[in-house]
């Protein structure tokens, strides 16, 4: 019965699988984490299905309460696989009885449940603004006093004794060798050796707009905004990919791991495999098969295989007969 109130969780879903209700009527999970807190669901069985999702309580969820943007779905297993979601929802959950579902439809056998959180923001006590627990606030500044930030800000903005001029798509931007050459093994190689680089003190980024090549410069010199890292996260993945800024391609593996959905995973994957990021490959997988969300994606999957390479597809394969081997 352990493994019958497990919940397993990737990326912002979480899914139970019931095997069967048996003599007993209820069902409790086990405890999940999602975001900075515990949750649970609980199943209950008349004529029809209900379902609830709640914290769990303890000080944390009093003090600082979620509130919750998600969707839940309940598919039914066999040959006739139904699948039920109800509408998305946006609710404050304190207690267990915060939120229930009801299912029309009798329960035979095994079925699933899967919540999958949209959002989620931490609600304040004392009114105001509620904060969001995605992206994590603040966390790609760099440890450095504020005041040194407050510097290279300055150098960066006003370009205070600036050395290269860059040229992206849509416009030029103004930086430092040193600073540069210290975050990029690519950089460094360009101003050390006797390149056209060297030679005229200019860069061209040409595959970057002018917006997301000064995210890429506001992570080098350590003062990008969290906002500012989201809307570009795409591109700063290729320019770290192309210019050796390894601990910037890992905080966007990272950060693309955090937000999985059925209408990105494909296009995630592909960008795993492009950029041989192989956690965040692993995750599409999962979320993919063991998960069962391929049967969400049904339609794109042709498009998806005329484009993708190869070896990717082969993969995906061996990974299916993984999922899907008979005990």
């Amino acid at each position: 019965m352990a493994s019958d109130s497990r919940v397993d969780t990737i990326s912002r879903l979480a899914q139970w699988r019931i095997d069967s209700f048996g003599p007993c009527s209820f069902r409790k999970s086990d405890p999940f984490r999602i975001g900075i807190w515990n949750w649970y669901l609980s199943a209950e069985k008349n004529r029809n299905l209900f379902v609830k999702l709640f914290p769990e309580m303890s000080k944390l969820s009093k003090e600082q309460p979620p509130l919750a943007r998600f969707v839940l779905r309940v598919s039914v297993a066999g040959s006739g696989r139904r699948i039920f979601t109800s509408p998305v929802q946006e609710k404050l959950l304190r207690t267990c009885d915060d939120f229930g579902w009801y299912v029309d439809y009798g329960f035979h056998g095994r079925f699933v449940i899967d919540v999958e959180f949209l959002d989620l923001k931490i609600c304040p006590l004392n009114g105001g603004e509620a904060l969001p627990v995605w992206p994590g606030n603040g966390s790609m500044q760099t440890v450095a006093s504020q005041s040194t930030l407050r510097c290279l800000t300055r150098m960066l903005e006003e370009a205070i004794h600036s050395d290269v001029t860059i040229t992206t798509s849509d416009g030029t931007l103004r930086a430092h060798k040193a600073i540069l050459a210290a975050s990029s093994p690519v950089f460094q190689g360009m101003f050390r050796h006797d390149l056209r680089e060297k030679e005229s003190s200019t860069i061209c980024i040409e595959d970057m707009s002018l917006e997301s090549c000064m995210a890429l410069l506001s992570y080098l010199y350590g003062t990008i905004q969290q906002e500012d890292f989201w809307k570009h996260r795409l591109a700063l993945l290729g320019a770290a990919n192309k210019y050796g800024i390894a601990d910037l391609k890992d905080a966007c593996e990272e950060s693309l791991m955090e937000d999985i959905s059925s209408s990105n995973v494909l296009e995630r994957l592909q960008e795993a495999w492009l950029y041989q990021l192989n956690k965040l490959k692993k995750g599409c997988m999962v979320f993919l098969f063991e998960f069962g969300k391929v049967y969400d994606v049904r339609e794109e999957m042709n498009n998806f295989f005329r484009q993708a390479d190869r070896d990717l597809m082969l993969e995906m394969f061996q990974e299916v007969l993984t999922v899907w081997k008979p005990n």
